[in-house]
């Protein structure tokens, strides 16, 4: 798995439960989830992830899912031409006032500006290069 927001774990050694968890988070992140879909997923009770899952990452299943939803939705606003509305459903938010929501606040601004600021910069480094 390649991006896995809140890498934190305990004793170096993340729990099988948890590991699933988070890997089946990041293979759905596009889809609803629900604390309940995933336990399930990870073949254990919503009740053991839900107390396990921040020891584990650092943060509640809520943040967690966000987080990779924003990590994906960043990745496309970066290299995608699709519009800001398409890559807030692709990437499993419930609507677009929500995505720029979360987005303001894990990346400091909105998505267009992100992506106006990420733009800039693939110029000026091939410019540079």
């Amino acid at each position: 798995m390649k991006n896995q927001p809140g890498r934190k774990k305990s004793n170096g050694v993340e729990s099988v439960r948890i590991w699933k968890a988070r890997n089946f988070i990041e293979e759905h992140s596009g889809e609803e989830l629900s604390l309940g879909t995933v336990a399930k997923a990870a073949n254990t009770s919503a009740n053991y992830l839900s107390e396990k899952f921040k020891e584990a990452t650092g943060m509640n299943f809520v943040k967690y899912v966000a987080r990779a939803r924003f990590e994906k939705a960043a990745a496309l606003l970066r290299e995608a031409d699709l519009r800001v509305s398409e890559i807030a459903f692709a990437t499993g938010f419930q609507s677009l006032s929500q995505f720029n929501r979360v987005f303001k606040k894990l990346a400091g601004k909105s998505p267009t500006e992100y992506r106006a600021a990420a733009r800039a910069k693939t110029k000026r480094q091939r410019a540079d290069s």
